[in-house]
């Protein structure tokens, strides 16, 4: 038998979605038996499949040894690089400036080294994470950049931001900034681009239309020109998106005839070629937490604005290197 206390990270979860991650090598089907048998039990009390645990609840399991049996420790974020640009830091969230070339998650080519990993590595290190005190809850991105775009990314350190973060997410009460050179002198300083937006899920690609057609999604992309350069043809744009869709800012400026620069998708690979860029000059540069009454005990960080103070080809773009 084992005993496990609840603490602020695994509360609020299914017992069974609780006990799957903490004894993997059970079977749910032996899982379920065990609750119904109350083998598995929370405060010594019997307990249902759905019911939901509590900071401080006790779970006692009744279960043999050899599904306790862990394989020799060896983190999955044990050869991750030590190399990570922070922003911002406080004991709920980490604001990382991501590098181009770096991706976010594991795929199938890169599993080791990811921002991720770099994550929890560095928690680790630093003793705020400790994958066999937790239970359930493990450091997580709260937002992704493409691997060939740099920018903020969101790390949350805890179930609690991850849950408020993650919310105010999807109410678009985060605020990010792009920084992107496209080909072109605009004609306009500033303005609002708008169209509708069709996805290819197999090409991984997007088409943009100037007016609604089926299976498309409306779009809204407010640029400022911060320069221009006549003699290379470029302008340096901020873009802020009223929409977040797909390759959005990369597929809208290629559409109306300003491609990003160094953009093999949607630009033009004669010029890019000519310039001698192969990865794209976007960045998602600035943040700012324009949150809601329910930002909760995320409240002290509500209305502040944060930027990534080394953007790559900024700096180039005025002293006119690119």
């Amino acid at each position: 038998m084992k005993t496990f206390e609840i603490k602020k990270n695994d509360a609020n979860q299914r017992l069974d979605k609780f006990v799957t991650k903490t004894v993997p090598n059970l079977p749910k089907t032996l899982m379920y038996k065990y609750i119904r048998l109350k083998r598995i039990k929370v405060n010594s009390k019997r307990a249902e499949i759905s019911t939901r645990l509590n900071e401080g609840d006790i779970v006692d399991m009744y279960i043999n040894d050899e599904f306790f049996v862990k394989s020799e420790t060896r983190y999955d974020f044990s050869g991750a690089s030590d190399k990570l640009d922070i922003i911002y830091e406080d004991r709920n969230i980490m604001l990382l400036d991501k590098k181009a070339g770096l991706l976010c998650h594991p795929d199938d080519k890169e599993y080791v080294d990811t921002l991720i990993s770099r994550v929890k590595k560095y928690l680790y290190n630093k003793k705020e994470y400790d994958p066999d005190e937790e239970n359930s809850f493990t450091p997580a991105l709260v937002n992704r950049i493409d691997r060939n775009t740099g920018g903020i990314v969101i790390a949350a350190k805890n179930a609690m931001s991850l849950k408020i973060l993650n919310a105010q997410m999807k109410e678009r009460n985060l605020k990010k900034t792009y920084l992107c050179v496209v080909h072109g002198v605009m004609e306009r300083q500033n303005g609002l681009l708008t169209g509708w937006l069709v996805k290819d899920e197999d090409k991984n690609k997007v088409r943009i239309f100037k007016s609604q057609v089926p299976d498309s999604k409306e779009i809204k992309t407010k640029y400022t020109v911060i320069e221009n350069d006549p003699k290379n043809n470029l302008s340096l744009v901020e873009v802020d998106l009223l929409t977040g869709r797909t390759h959005q800012i990369r597929a809208h400026f290629a559409s109306i005839g300003h491609p990003l620069l160094g953009d093999g998708k949607y630009g033009t690979n004669a010029l890019n070629k000519k310039m001698g860029y192969k990865k794209q000059f976007l960045y998602s540069y600035k943040l700012r937490f324009d949150m809601d009454e329910n930002c909760g005990e995320l409240a002290y960080i509500n209305g502040r604005t944060f930027t990534a103070k080394d953007v790559w080809f900024e700096r180039e773009f005025k002293n006119r290197n690119l």
